[in-house]
């Protein structure tokens, strides 16, 4: 791995926060780089307060939107709720489905199909609602650029009400309301809000449209922080309160939907444990089955039905798994076979690759070959394809750049998909590895860390330990601190662990006490720790529970020689 430091905050202002706040040094450096320099703004950031958020009807359109729901709701009008088959679009309905269910008779939720419907909304979807009599649809976590769907539905008497998170197009569509902090004509003073957040906004304007106890949008303040994880959102300004106390609430009060898979734990939940625990859970649905099965638990009420919806969605994510280990080993296997590990780019297929993990495979094979990946499942004459990259390089334009053997294609710089014809692969693969050799820069065919800090070994206290964990939750642009430390030595203790002896547990020699760390994958260097020569590391902080005790530990993410 590449070591970046982070820039050296101003010595200045890391003294003055300092002594304002009476915290450790690296506490005080960590604030000034995330441009926290003064106690005020230190507090605010310590204690976030739900009396911080936005007013929503600073939002473009909210006025509108909770007029067109008022009128809905006085008329008694049918109403669906719709939006995308991941986490933020499964847990955007929720929660908006859960608000309006008391005050309308007739309201449904609804989430296209993955594989017959695609991303956003459908055809299908507007022709479903025509039939089941749906005035008005609100769209949640997509519709930004679904000019021609929301014109479709204007033919079948449906209004459209969205509130998304995506870049706007050229053009807006002609809905009754378009909530999206991202439109240039909208002024809402913070711009990162996922779909379920945006989803919050609106039940907390009609909140104060009718009246009701903003003390009872609490409640749904799990869903949006599990949301706001799942997507990956920057941590910042109301992700970050929304988040803060979304934690609180899966704490003390999560829905029983959520509740199953958080008592499996064992421990306060997190942000960490959303992302790889919750998330894959809620998604597990949408990927091997019908994602209004996440839906469905999400906003059940009945402790008997829920049990047996949870263990539906625990058998999803099973099935999931497997499969995805399954395809991952057929990849890496595929790639050795065909002798293809020197390429700049990965690309493999098969034919009974499961199309609902194939982006998860796409990741996996970047943790072994770390280069911009494609992987293909072949359905027939058409084959569909998930792509990933690695920092720094953009696919989406590498797609562009192939665009002549490729039918449809869609993503952003890191993640996107794309539909080729099967007699193309071959010309898709070779241009593909084209314009990735042609563009890509040698540093951004190895892996980078960034660490935050050097800090010596001494500085580690449980005392450090306690106020990072009060600067979470963490999240993009406010990643839990990575630190560097400089020529340690072993105890003598150190060893190689695990069921296959790959991973290394370090014992670093340490006053008063030695500290252990934990290092997965790297007991290949082992030789050289046992040898006493001193080595650096880079690492995050955690704490290990032992027999009761409670101690420090280095989740190590990379080290070397000294």
């Amino acid at each position: 791995m590449r070591w970046e430091p982070k820039l050296k905050p101003d010595l200045t202002k890391v003294i003055k926060i300092q002594e304002e706040l009476q915290v450790p040094e690296p506490i005080a450096a960590l604030l000034i780089q995330r441009g926290i320099e003064d106690f005020d703004t230190a507090k605010a950031f310590f204690r976030p307060q739900l009396a911080n958020l936005h007013d929503p009807f600073l939002m473009k359109d909210m006025d509108l939107a909770v007029d067109r729901i008022d009128q809905a709701c006085r008329e008694q009008e049918t109403l669906m709720v719709y939006g995308d088959y991941d986490v933020d679009g499964t847990t955007s309905v929720s929660l908006v489905y859960s608000f309006l269910r008391p005050y309308f008779q007739n309201i449904i939720p609804y989430i296209p199909d993955r594989y017959e419907e695609g991303y956003g909304i459908s055809f299908k979807g507007i022709d479903v609602a025509s039939e089941k009599g749906i005035t008005l649809i609100i769209a949640l976590d997509c519709g930004i650029k679904a000019v021609e769907k929301v014109a479709y539905a204007k033919t079948k008497g449906i209004d459209f009400i969205i509130c998304d998170h995506h870049l706007p197009g050229d053009e807006i569509p002609e809905a009754s309301a378009v909530l999206d902090p991202k439109r240039e004509d909208c002024g809402y003073p913070y711009k990162e809000l996922c779909g379920c957040g945006i989803g919050f906004k609106l039940i907390q304007a009609l909140t104060t449209f009718w009246e009701e106890d903003s003390g009872e949008l609490e409640s749904y303040l799990d869903l949006v922080a599990t949301a706001i994880a799942a997507d990956i959102v920057p941590m910042t300004g109301e992700n970050r309160i929304l988040a803060f106390h979304g934690i609180e609430q899966l704490r003390t009060n999560p829905r029983e939907g959520l509740r199953t898979f958080i008592e499996q734990l064992k421990k306060p939940v997190s942000i960490t444990d959303l992302v790889f625990v919750i998330a894959p859970r809620i998604n597990a649905a949408g990927r091997m089955s019908h994602a209004l099965n996440a839906v469905d638990l999400l906003i059940e009420t009945n402790s008997e039905l829920i049990e047996e919806k949870a263990k539906k969605i625990e058998l999803f994510n099973t099935d999931r798994r497997a499969t995805d280990l399954r395809i991952t080993k057929e990849a890496l296997a595929l790639i050795e076979e065909l002798e293809e590990q020197d390429r700049y780019s990965t690309v493999v297929s098969k034919e009974d690759w499961h199309k609902g993990v194939i982006g998860i495979v796409a990741s996996r094979l970047i943790e072994t070959y770390y280069r911009p990946t494609v992987v293909f499942s072949l359905i027939g004459e058409t084959m569909v394809g998930s792509v990933r990259s690695v920092k720094g390089f953009n696919v989406y334009e590498a797609l562009d750049a192939c665009k002549e053997h490729i039918v449809q294609f869609g993503g952003h710089k890191y993640a996107a998909g794309l539909t080729i014809k099967k007699s193309n692969y071959e010309n898709f693969k070779a241009k593909f590895e084209e314009v990735v050799k042609d563009r890509i820069l040698p540093e951004q065919r190895i892996p980078s860390v960034v660490y935050d800090l050097e800090v010596k070994l001494e500085e580690l206290t449980p005392k450090l330990y306690r106020i990072i964990e009060q600067l979470g939750p963490f999240g993009p642009q406010n990643m839990r601190p990575v630190f560097r430390t400089k020529k340690v030595i072993d105890s003598g203790f150190s060893k190689a662990v695990g069921s296959d002896s790959s991973h290394l547990r370090l014992s670093i020699k340490s006053s008063p006490n030695p500290l252990i760390g934990i290092a997965f994958g790297r007991a290949d260097f082992l030789p050289h720790i046992q040898s006493k020569k001193p080595f650096d590391l880079v690492y995050t902080l955690d704490e290990n529970e032992w027999n009761g005790t409670l101690s420090l530990q280095l989740k190590v993410k990379d080290l070397r020689p000294s």
